[in-house]
């Protein structure tokens, strides 16, 4: 249960929010959600309000999400068992077709509706609404076999991102809701990692943060315990000595690709914490890890 403020307590909390709403003001924060906050009632109502809230002190959330739990759902409910290589989904057409009805339609309305009930202006998109993400068919290389390519189906591989129709939405008084799904040369549909995708948006859009919820209270050592801080020389170690691996490789490589590409600050954030977003932006305490740019 909550412990109550005092009513200066209450002030204290909004004083320390002041610098980071003035600093922020009009700035674009892309933050792709994810994991527990996406299945957790309490915590999916909590994370709308966070965004309903950022947007209205004036500044451009944009959400990407993914929904690994609701396409595992609905697989095993056509008796499909999901497959992963190196963190990413083997897609075949038959579960590019689950996916684009979890991404598309159940989980992007679900948070779009959401965040409508809290008082946002929502609005749910995927990549193939005005084509606004290109993609073509990603080849992995065998992390085993090096120069060995493993075909995983109908994954994308991101070329171009416009970024025209989130800048509209978002000057106007609308948070768009990304499914992560791009369109190819000829039409056809891709399933993209969601991390990616914010990652590149976040890119594209010059934004000031991309803030990643995960699973855990951020990127952790061998033994566990939470760096509030990481290099991109760090996480080389970490990967090639296996201390990261599986889901969270997609993730920290779009940290580290938008933290090299001028986003000015990428936090992977545990969103199992209530309102994991509002203290990592608002307040003098982070919830997670600070990927540094150099």
């Amino acid at each position: 249960m909550t412990a109550k403020l005092s009513p200066a307590d209450k002030a204290g909390v909004l004083a320390e929010a002041l610098p980071y709403i003035k600093r922020f003001h009009g700035k674009t924060i892309v933050v792709k959600y994810g994991g527990n906050a996406m299945t957790d009632e309490h915590l999916k109502q909590c994370f709308a309000r966070d965004v309903v809230l950022l947007k209205l002190v004036g500044m451009n959330p944009v959400v990407v999400h993914g929904g690994g739990p609701q396409i595992e759902n609905l697989l095993a409910k056509v008796g499909k068992k999901g497959e992963f290589v190196q963190g990413m989904r083997v897609t075949d057409a038959e579960t590019m077709e689950v996916v684009e009805m979890v991404l598309g339609g159940q989980v992007n309305k679900e948070i779009v509706n959401l965040i409508n009930q809290h008082g946002g202006k929502a609005v749910g998109l995927t990549g193939k609404d005005g084509n606004f993400i290109r993609a073509k068919k990603l080849m992995m290389e065998n992390k085993d076999n090096p120069g060995d390519l493993i075909d995983i189906g109908q994954v994308g591989d991101i070329v171009s991102i416009d970024p025209s129709l989130i800048a509209l939405l978002d000057t106007g008084a609308f948070i768009p809701v990304i499914a992560p799904i791009g369109v190819g040369s000829e039409g056809e549909t891709y399933n993209i990692n969601a991390d990616v995708v914010a990652g590149k948006i976040s890119e594209v859009l010059k934004a000031e943060k991309l803030v990643l919820l995960t699973n855990t209270p951020g990127v952790l050592d061998k033994v566990g315990n939470l760096l509030t801080g990481i290099t991109p020389k760090q996480i080389d170690d970490m990967v090639a000595d296996g201390t990261l691996s599986g889901g969270m490789l997609p993730k920290i490589g779009s940290a580290l690709d938008a933290a090299r590409s001028g986003v000015r600050s990428v936090h992977i954030i545990d969103g199992r914490v209530e309102h994991a977003l509002l203290l990592e932006i608002l307040t003098d305490e982070g919830v997670g890890t600070l990927i540094k740019s150099k």
